[in-house]
């Protein structure tokens, strides 16, 4: 995955959004609807293109989960994008579903990399625990809990986890891959007039089902039925914990990418591709 185009073509940054409800996550797959699948295609028919421009995205979500800031990127023929530059937008909203949009696309700085080069991703989670349940029209993107929540405990219990730290215990052990994560974030909030409560969770990147899995964590310490230290005690552990229940994806929305200024994208991109390890690893 390069951080710069091919001669003779030209990255472009895509800036969108979409609601995850029908889609079976980002990644296209041959027999399931995704968002890549939706925009690639959409690329290919406005272009009168014979071939599809792969996509590279900053945060690949799970089925059912919403982007309001999701960054992707795409390399295209310097002639294809002279000839669609100007009404690109337009004909991709013609031609895409309702419940993905295109809101930008502009050449990218040298060295850009949507998924590399980004700095952190911040996500949010919603739930509602007011004993009638959540409002119908915003049921698509709230999670209802059928306990009263402590907002004050769940705070408590989120302190400790921010920071950098091994998260093998909420993460989904991908073969290779680290769960090494900076987690600079996690804070509740409950809004007065909804009673709707929301998570901003930030990191530097995530490892699969990590966010959910935090969620889940919080939940059961804010409506009492784990104490507010469980949280870590169960991150130190390093191992996947049973006890730790991943919530449904609905609740959650990636609310925005960002990236360094332009001159350190290239040597961003470098940077997290490094496998990490934690102060006092050993190496085997």
């Amino acid at each position: 995955m390069s951080d710069e185009a091919e001669p003779g073509f030209v990255r472009v940054r895509l800036d969108l959004s979409y609601d995850g409800k029908d889609f079976s996550g980002w990644a296209k797959q041959t027999s399931r609807r995704t968002v890549q699948g939706e925009i690639e295609d959409a690329l290919r028919t406005v272009t009168r293109s014979a071939v599809t421009y792969d996509l590279t995205v900053a945060g690949r979500t799970d089925a059912g989960v919403h982007a309001r800031g999701q960054v992707a990127h795409v390399d295209l023929p310097e002639a294809v994008w002279a000839e669609h530059e100007e009404k690109l937008l337009r004909r991709l909203s013609g031609r895409l579903p309702q419940d993905v949009r295109i809101w930008r696309a502009a050449p990218a700085p040298a060295g850009f990399n949507a998924r590399f080069s980004a700095l952190w991703r911040r996500y949010a989670y919603r739930v509602g625990d007011r004993p009638g349940g959540v409002d119908p029209l915003t049921r698509g993107h709230v999670l209802w809990h059928d306990r009263p929540l402590d907002v004050d405990a769940m705070n408590e219990a989120a302190a400790p986890m921010v920071g950098e730290h091994d998260f093998a215990a909420y993460c989904k052990k991908r073969e290779g891959a680290t769960t090494i994560r900076t987690l600079q974030k996690l804070s509740w909030v409950r809004d007065a007039e909804s009673g709707v409560l929301t998570a901003t969770v930030q990191a530097d990147a995530f490892c699969h089902n990590m966010v959910r899995a935090l969620i889940g964590a919080a939940l059961f310490v804010g409506d009492g039925r784990r104490p507010a230290s469980w949280p870590a005690e169960v991150l130190a552990a390093k191992v996947r914990d049973p006890g730790v229940h991943v919530v449904r994806p609905h609740g959650l929305t990636l609310e925005e990418v960002a990236y360094p200024a332009d001159e350190l994208l290239a040597a961003r991109a470098v940077e997290a591709r490094n496998v990490r390890t934690l102060p006092g690893a050993g190496c085997c």
